[in-house]
């Protein structure tokens, strides 16, 4: 069987030698512990996505997948080994990133290399982001950056194309045999290691049962696992200090994931003591201040309910700012240029609206302004498009809740009085269903104020949220 990549570039050969149908839920509970898809983000794709069948056997190298970003850093093993070997490195501690590094970080890694006296490879994982990741080559620079903060000789960086399967326990014995064949003798290991819960607070597996693990194998792999100390900035001592050396009075001071964002996207300042310059620059670069971000206005509502017209007012309002580009993506006017082959039917409206948010995402992901202006009757579509855009800049979804009877009683299409006389089918609000957003930003009745207040309405909310100066 050839292997290729998306591209159609040989990569490898496999000569098959097993066919099998697997039992996905006992591999859900070996891998991830549950077999629970709302429990565990893995075994959520596994149970929805996997493939019927799974096809095993010896595998032949051809060719390296072509990468055309950071060449300089994407070493092969034994390319690795050989700078090691080269540099002198007799002992190697490897610590795996998968989010921007800052002094805690430093800190911890700089002790943990001292203890036990390694040289250091930073090798971060990349090829596969999840939601409110950064994007992969804002990444890379901040650990670029993050590097230069280290003397010389004494840290590596490297990337790592491993995809990320948040298995815990497992996946930092994984990752300790992968640094392993890189070259390394020591592995960092956190004890929340691979969760895919930790950030909140919360972590799916037990506290140190994945460094346990990897120690525990440590004779087989033949790499030593290290404790990772979580350190914290204590203000008095104007150092950082172990957690577990942290005596009771002492001023803590700490700086979470969702208040860094604030900061950023506000323009607040971050203190030296919390990141380094030069990575906060890269960070700034990539999260602007939500005045220089892009933005999609999306509504969502039956026809008739003013959609159209007051996004054609906010299209002249941000026309007049001259501060972003601006693009309408009207449902009428997309169905006639991107949709014209779609149908009414429930799979191709979802199609269409998919199609709207994957146009915004690109206009918003660019600095622009997207405002849509579709029904998009049901929630998946609606949803999937704010987890899609939200990754670029900001999303306002703005409900537009006109009741169906002043929607009617406006039928500039004529399209309930055809409904209603049965000629046509699928009008959606007569014989197809509408469901409304559990939670947007905005909701506005037009039955209640005219296109020009409610055009005021999404301005003020997008100046308050820090949009528009």
């Amino acid at each position: 069987m050839a292997l290729r990549d998306q591209e159609g570039f040989l990569l490898a050969i496999l000569t098959v030698g097993d066919v099998w149908e697997p039992d996905w839920r006992q591999e859900a509970v070996a891998v991830y512990g549950t077999d629970d898809p709302s429990a565990h983000p893995s075994v959520r794709f596994l149970l929805a996505q996997a493939g019927r069948w799974y096809v095993g056997g010896t595998l032949e190298g051809l060719s390296l997948p072509m990468h055309f970003d950071f060449q300089d850093l994407r070493l092969a093993p034994y390319e690795m080994h050989r700078r090691f070997t080269q540099n002198g490195w007799r002992q190697v501690i490897g610590f795996q990133s998968e989010q921007h590094l800052h002094c805690a970080h430093k800190e911890m890694i700089s002790r943990a290399a001292r203890e036990a006296g390694a040289s250091i490879l930073l090798h971060p994982a990349v090829g596969v982001r999840y939601h409110g990741d950064l994007d992969q080559y804002a990444f890379v620079r901040t650990c670029q950056a993050f590097v230069k903060q280290f003397p010389r000789n004494m840290i590596n960086l490297g990337l790592l194309p491993l995809y990320q399967r948040k298995a815990g326990p497992r996946e930092a014995l994984l990752q300790a045999l992968v640094r392993r064949n890189y070259g390394c003798t020591h592995f960092l290991v956190a004890e929340d290691h691979a969760d895919p819960f930790s950030e909140a607070g919360t972590p799916f597996y037990p506290k140190k049962q994945a460094q346990e693990l990897v120690a525990c194998h440590e004779q087989e792999s033949g790499i030593k696992m290290i404790p990772l100390r979580e350190m914290v900035y204590v203000e008095e001592r104007a150092e950082y200090l172990p957690v577990d050396e942290v005596a009771e009075g002492m001023s803590v001071r700490s700086i979470s994931s969702q208040e860094l964002r604030r900061r950023l996207e506000h323009g607040v300042e971050i203190p030296a003591w919390f990141s380094f310059p030069d990575v906060v620059e890269e960070l700034r670069r990539a999260h602007p201040p939500r005045s220089k971000q892009g933005f999609t206005v999306f509504f969502t509502g039956l026809s008739g309910a003013g959609k159209s017209t007051v996004a054609k007012v906010l299209l002249a309002r941000f026309l007049e700012m001259r501060d972003r580009p601006v693009t309408l993506l009207d449902g009428d006017i997309v169905r006639r240029n991107l949709s014209s082959e779609l149908s009414f039917s429930k799979e191709h409206r979802e199609l269409n609206v998919r199609r709207i948010g994957f146009v915004a995402s690109e206009i918003t992901k660019n600095g622009g302004i997207a405002i849509c202006a579709p029904i998009a009757p049901y929630p998946d579509a609606r949803e999937h498009n704010r987890q899609l855009i939200t990754q670029y800049g900001g999303f306002v979804e703005v409900y537009m809740n006109t009741p169906l009877e002043v929607c009617e009683q406006r039928d500039r299409k004529g399209l309930y009085a055809k409904a209603r006389a049965g000629l046509v089918k699928g009008v959606t609000g007569i014989d197809d269903p509408y469901i409304p957003p559990n939670n947007p930003e905005i909701s506005i009745n037009t039955a209640e104020m005219s296109p020009l207040e409610a055009a005021q309405v999404i301005l003020l909310y997008l100046e308050e949220q820090g949009y528009l100066r």
